[in-house]
């Protein structure tokens, strides 16, 4: 699956291992992640060259050619909220996930649209084990019917 992931850059690099453990794992199981980047240590030195049209024209361009939208949210960023409202807008699936404690905005934990899943966790092996698991359900519900196909 195409899978978009988004972060805070800005203010969220204190998670940035967290970010790196995630993403490596999305690759690991085969997904493409044309944000991968973006849980790089060196993302800031990265996206200094591109300009904000760029920027905004890429994200967007890749979030709506996506299959499912991954957020790490325990930072609030402007850029992720807009990815994430992008996704939910153009009917993509997207999963919200922070640190347990930590402060979200109730515009993502109030959100009741189709489609769009919040959930806390500890660690970051919680956090991978329940992204893979929301991945698979979203996977099985984008593959076409195969009456073949075991249920």
């Amino acid at each position: 699956m195409n899978v978009y992931f988004s972060c805070a850059i800005i203010g969220g690099r204190q998670d940035q291992v967290i970010y790196a453990a995630l993403v490596e794992a999305l690759l690991e199981d085969g997904h493409e992640v044309p944000t991968a980047h973006l849980s790089s240590a060196s993302v800031m030195e990265e996206e200094a060259i591109i300009s904000p049209q760029e920027v905004y024209e890429r994200d967007s361009a890749w979030v709506k050619a996506c299959d499912a939208v991954v957020a790490e949210v325990s930072t609030p960023s402007h850029g992720a909220g807009y990815e994430i409202a992008l996704a939910i807008c153009s009917g993509k699936p997207v999963l919200c996930c922070y640190q347990e404690g930590r402060r979200v905005s109730k515009m993502i934990t109030g959100n009741s649209s189709p489609g769009l899943e919040v959930f806390s966790y500890r660690t970051a092996d919680e956090l991978i084990k329940r992204a893979r698991a929301w991945l698979e359900k979203v996977e099985g519900e984008l593959r076409p019917f195969d009456p073949g196909r075991p249920m």
